[in-house]
């Protein structure tokens, strides 16, 4: 006779949940330890408040901007209800489409796919769960149908239609399922492996930004415990040969017998560090630039603080790019050389140029611009950034600190990637609970750099909001009008097709301001990425054209497209000015004696 099933009792062991229970007491001491961080957080961010002062609470005027769309929306209704309309039958075609799949029923063509490089879905729970397809397809299709709205509004002027666009797209990527725990399929399964020990950890990351960024989010993308400036990354070696109160210049050890008779000064932006450059051994441009035989000397900028706040772009002219030159004549006896500009340094080098020019001055003989604005008319998303606004509450708070802070700027770079640099740091962070991995790009990236007050607001102002650059004796530099047209030296311009910071098209202009020889060339990737691209890697294609055509696309028509690397035909075109060779020379035994190793001190500063 089988035995009596005993009833259950509240003492026996339940069944195993498939999943791990989580631990009170652990839990418990986690959440006190929260509470006691989350305090002293609030109580910093309060105290900076009352030290900076109160300043606007829509500080970027978004909300103008959407009242304008809404009233130009308003005026034309039945675009609305047309695209209503559209969404509500795609809506109805997924309600279909969904419950024909959870009976078991062929389900066919999905309503509306996610971009096969969309990361945020890559998990197959998106794909093979009926119910997360259905969240992912109402995301895509509700985003698509915001999207389609603000930017199909007539009467928009277009920066304020741009804006409308960007920061649609911004509230898109936000509401995206893939940042929420409830419904992140990769998330709840973590969740259940772990007992929630994953938001535990997720939450003390979170905190630690918080801290870190003293009541301001500051999202670590990096281990930055796992680089050092100097032992794994900027280590080619150097050394310093001279410095001022804005840079110091970093003269490279030859690895040839003989170099190029003509040295090679680089001109980074001090938006960011120079290291950039000089990244890793496998992919560092000026490792490979001593390489092939050049003397290379390169900017790096100072960190600068509130003691230099009244220094201008004339100070970073004369003391950056004018001071290193007759350091370079010291240190090798060459009194030219071949310049190259990255991005705002090549705005610099364009601007200096154009006042050398007008001082007879020939010690640049070829130059090179990087991914470089010189006609800022369409100067792609940052411009949501630049109106009268943003640029007064911006001075606001340079004038009190004496400079803007890395932070700031290295946030607004961040929102033009938001998916990558800050909704996928958010996930694995702090919903997956992951420390960040160590990745020696995004170290880089958030090594923030601070700028002087009055420099930068020159740069917005002249450049950004009023494009006078373009125009002749739109600036003035050191008492001289600057005319882009008087520079008749050889140029070479590099663009990325991808880059959302300098445009292409918009780069694609300089070749027309400038009156030399120029040469346009255009990598694929972004303004990184495509630079920062070793003939090893066997990544990258480029375009090549000699023609300029007035229109960038004629231009890109008539275009050839290369494999690799544009570094080799970068080699070819500067080399080919000037073939004679010289003994190499070694930092430290020319006209100037060495300070210290490369990279320098002035880059080993960080940032609190």
């Amino acid at each position: 006779m089988a035995a009596e099933k005993k009833p259950a009792s509240a003492h026996d062991a339940p069944a195993d949940p498939g999943f791990k229970l989580p631990d009170a007491t652990h839990i418990g001491r986690s959440m006190a330890e929260v509470a006691e961080r989350s305090q002293r957080i609030v109580a910093e961010w309060l105290k900076r408040q009352g030290e900076e002062g109160q300043f606007s609470a829509d500080p970027l005027n978004i909300a103008n901007a959407f009242m304008e769309m809404t009233a130009k929306l308003m005026a034309n209704p039945a675009r609305l209800v047309q695209a209503q309309i559209g969404f509500w039958q795609d809506y109805m075609s997924l309600w279909q489409s969904t419950a024909r799949r959870m009976l078991g029923a062929d389900d066919g063509a999905p309503v509306i796919q996610s971009d096969p490089k969309d990361r945020r879905f890559k998990d197959d729970a998106w794909k093979d769960n009926e119910i997360f397809d259905f969240i992912k397809q109402s995301y895509l299709l509700s985003a698509r149908f915001v999207q389609d709205v603000v930017t199909h509004v007539d009467g928009l002027d277009p920066r304020t239609a741009q804006k409308v666009d960007f920061y649609a797209r911004q509230f898109i990527d936000a509401m995206s399922p893939s940042n929420f725990l409830l419904t992140n399929p990769e998330v709840l399964r973590k969740t259940a492996e772990t007992g929630g020990e994953n938001l535990i950890r997720g939450l003390n990351n979170l905190l630690g930004d918080l801290e870190r960024g003293r009541g301001q989010l500051r999202i670590k993308m990096t281990d930055t415990e796992a680089f050092r400036i100097g032992e794994n990354i900027a280590v080619t070696p150097g050394k310093v040969v001279y410095q001022n109160a804005l840079m110091q210049l970093v003269q490279y050890t030859p690895t040839t017998e003989k170099v190029l008779k003509r040295p090679l000064l680089i001109i980074p932006p001090w938006i960011n560090k120079f290291y950039i450059l000089d990244l890793r051994p496998k992919n560092s441009f000026v490792r490979w630039a001593v390489a092939q035989g050049h003397t290379v000397f390169v900017v790096s900028w100072v960190n600068p603080d509130e003691t230099l706040a009244e220094k201008d772009f004339d100070d970073y002219m004369q003391h950056g790019i004018l001071d290193a030159l007759g350091a370079i004549e010291q240190a090798t006896g060459e009194s030219q050389v071949n310049a190259i500009g990255y991005c705002l340094g090549g705005t610099l080098l364009s601007s200096t140029l154009a006042y050398m020019a007008a001082h007879g001055d020939d010690r640049i003989r070829s130059a090179t611009f990087f991914v470089t604005l010189m006609d800022f008319r369409e100067s792609g998303e940052l411009n949501v950034f630049i109106d009268e606004e943003q640029i007064r509450m911006l001075e606001e708070k340079m004038n009190q600190r004496g400079y803007l802070e890395g932070g700031d700027m290295a946030n607004t770079f961040n929102m033009l990637r938001a998916n990558d640099l800050i909704w996928s740091f958010v996930v694995n962070n702090y919903l997956l609970g992951n420390d960040p991995f160590p990745f020696d790009l995004l170290y880089w990236n958030s090594d923030s750099t601070r700028m002087p007050a009055r420099m930068h607001s020159f740069y917005l102002r002249n450049m950004y909001q009023e494009n006078k650059l373009a125009q002749p004796g739109g600036i003035t530099l050191a008492g001289t009008a600057i005319d882009l047209r008087r520079v008749k030296v050889p140029a070479y311009f590099l663009s990325t097709r991808e880059d959302h910071i300098a445009p292409w098209k918009s780069t694609y202009r300089g070749t027309h301001l400038l009156a030399g020889e120029n040469r346009f060339v255009l990598a694929a990737s972004g303004h990184i990425a495509g630079v920062v691209n070793a003939p090893e890697s066997g990544k990258y294609s480029h375009w090549i054209n000699p023609d300029l055509p007035d229109d960038p696309e004629a231009w890109f028509k008539g275009a050839t497209e290369m494999a690799g690397s544009w570094w080799p035909d970068w080699q070819r075109w500067v080399s080919g000015f000037d073939k004679r060779k010289v003994k190499a020379r070694v930092p430290g035994e020319g006209g100037l004696k060495a300070i210290e190793d490369a990279p320098g001190s002035y880059v080993k500063v960080h940032l609190s």
